[in-house]
């Protein structure tokens, strides 16, 4: 078996400690990396970096680790087992997120939009063909139809011929009823087909705008270690001040105001520490009902970063209550959820109201690099109004 590559000299502490689990879970499996990455279809030298802490992997990278150790031991590790390595990887998360980083996570998100418009292509290519051979096929019974009555005036006085004709003509209308009830199914599959690959076109073009802002982007002033904060207790919104070094808005006009919701406190101070050097005013609540009463209290929201798994009202219900109020109906959710690019759950986001996702554990680069993106688009609105308004 191939040695592991020795651990990075400039690592940080979590990054470290995350690595050192992973080596210990890989080296359970007792095979080769190469192999390995063989087996799970991945590069040989990522995972390497994986494991020798100068990248931080996914969270499905990790979960497949536990499970082919499961597979190969006969064992699964335990829940707390889990939840000490799911610890150990938000905090290298925090901690190591870079430009790097938030590029190859923006990639892979333009990467599953990409294959989804294709997709949805394809299978938009499949059901038109289905339609118009339907549509075709009922043209000509429609023809066949027509000949028939044309016989039945011609021949009605002869009953044997009437007679001989009509199992015939029952049997085209049938087939043509059956048709058009096909037709109709296959329109509407056409319809949502197309739908879905214009909002997977749509979400390629924000992704590869965000990956142009964090590709041109420089270091933050902020250490990103300040998004691993301890726990706290947010009972009713909580309004955040912009950083005292956040540039003045010409005329006084207010910052645009970003609405983060969250039932973990240690998630939203995280959030809120990480999108506290933008240039905003962050207001944090814990749950689906302080979302809505937030956005009766307040005004000018740019965006809504909503988290999906939360007690009482979920995410994508906050979503749908939200898009019902005509105030806040144009207002983006970026949704953040632990449940990754399922199509499945994608899909139910996108007919909530979402127009993006970010993945747990967030990057602080990919969330500031969504949140100010969503803030220009808004800043520039506000802007084309206000010269309208002259």
């Amino acid at each position: 078996m191939a040695e592991l590559r020795p651990l990075a000299d400039d690592l940080s502490k979590e990054s470290r400690e995350l690595a050192m689990a992973l080596r210990r879970l890989f080296l359970g499996l007792e095979v080769s990396v190469r192999r390995y990455a063989v087996r799970r279809v991945r590069d040989a030298g990522t995972f390497s970096r994986y494991l020798s802490g100068t990248r931080v992997p996914p969270w499905e990278v990790v979960l497949d680790l536990f499970t082919d150790l499961a597979e190969h031991r006969g064992v699964a590790a335990t829940p707390d087992a889990i939840e000490l390595v799911r610890t150990l990887h938000r905090a290298a998360v925090a901690t190591a997120g870079s430009p790097r980083h938030a590029v190859e996570v923006l990639e892979r998100q333009l990467a599953d939009a990409d294959r989804v418009s294709r997709r949805q292509a394809v299978r938009g290519d499949v059901l038109g063909e289905a339609l118009l051979a339907r549509k075709h096929r009922i043209a000509d019974l429609e023809v066949r139809l027509r000949q028939l009555e044309a016989e039945w005036s011609v021949e009605r006085e002869r009953a044997d011929r009437l007679a001989a004709a009509a199992p015939e003509a029952s049997d085209l209308l049938r087939e043509r009823d059956e048709l058009r009830g096909e037709v109709g199914r296959l329109s509407e599959e056409l319809a949502a087909t197309r739908r879905q690959r214009d909002r997977a076109e749509e979400r390629c073009g924000l992704l590869e705008r965000q990956l142009e802002a964090v590709e041109g982007v420089a270091a933050p002033t902020a250490a990103p270690a300040a998004a691993v904060a301890p726990a706290v207790t947010v009972e009713s919104p909580v309004t955040v001040e912009p950083a005292p070094c956040a540039a003045p808005t010409p005329e006084d006009r207010p910052l645009p105001k970003v609405l983060v919701v969250d039932d973990q406190p240690d998630n939203l101070l995280a959030m809120t520490a990480v999108l506290s050097t933008l240039d905003q005013e962050l207001v944090a609540v814990a749950s689906g009902r302080e979302a809505l009463k937030a956005l009766l209290d307040h005004d000018d929201f740019a965006v809504i970063i909503l988290d999906v798994q939360m007690p009482l009202m979920d995410g994508y219900e906050t979503a749908a209550h939200i898009k019902r109020r005509s105030r806040n109906s144009n207002v983006p959710i970026i949704f953040l959820t632990a449940m990754g690019a399922d199509p499945e759950h994608s899909a139910r986001g996108y007919a909530a109201g979402a127009v993006d996702y970010i993945g747990k554990p967030f990057d602080p680069w990919v969330l500031r690099a969504k949140v100010a993106f969503f803030t220009g688009i808004h800043l520039e609105r506000r802007a084309a109004a206000r010269g309208v308004g002259r």
